[in-house]
């Protein structure tokens, strides 16, 4: 899968030393300029719905698991890579000097009814839903986040970044396709 860009935090001095491997799944879920988003109370921010890859799970299966336990999504279909996202960050625990963390976005469908999620304990503590919210309202919505909160972390940076390239590479060029 095509790298999509590869960000290091300020406070990593370098990259010698022990690293914590994670890698996620996500799913970017459009109808026309429509994209199916989780919202999080806490941080105020948009992300697009996924997460961690289990032990044993391929990238697909983790995708669909994370997809329909955060949103309810269903008949989860027609998947495509749209690429990977890498981040170096600082990891504050015994077992590792920094966590390198690889999120593999993927385009799909689902149906148009969302059934009951089944979000983590973590996930409802910090106020987690699944909304439906115009892409460009998303994008501007987090990059208000990130100018009013100097606390803002790589995350929304990182989700920020996702929802302007497929912006651009998704409904724009389609716009085009469809012009010509």
């Amino acid at each position: 899968m095509r790298l999509l860009k590869s960000t290091v935090h300020p406070d990593l001095g370098s990259l010698d030393g022990k690293a914590l491997e994670r890698i996620a799944a996500r799913a970017i879920v459009l109808k026309g300029d429509e994209i199916l988003l989780m919202y999080t109370e806490r941080y105020h921010d948009y992300t697009l719905p996924g997460g961690g890859v289990d032990q044993g799970e391929n990238l697909i299966e983790g995708l669909k698991r994370e997809l329909s336990e955060e949103t309810g999504a269903q008949n989860i279909r027609d998947i495509q890579a749209f690429g990977c996202y890498e981040e170096y960050r600082p990891w504050y625990k015994d077992d590792a000097d920094y966590m390198h963390m690889l999120s593999y976005c993927y385009l799909c469908q689902i149906d148009d009814e969302l059934a009951e999620n089944a979000l983590e304990d973590y996930e409802i503590n910090n106020g987690m839903k699944p909304v439906w919210l115009n892409i460009h309202s998303a994008i501007a919505h987090n990059q208000e986040t990130i100018a009013n909160n100097p606390k803002a972390g790589m995350s929304v940076a990182r989700e920020t970044y996702l929802l302007q390239k497929v912006v651009a590479e998704c409904l724009i060029n389609s716009r085009l396709k469809q012009a010509v």
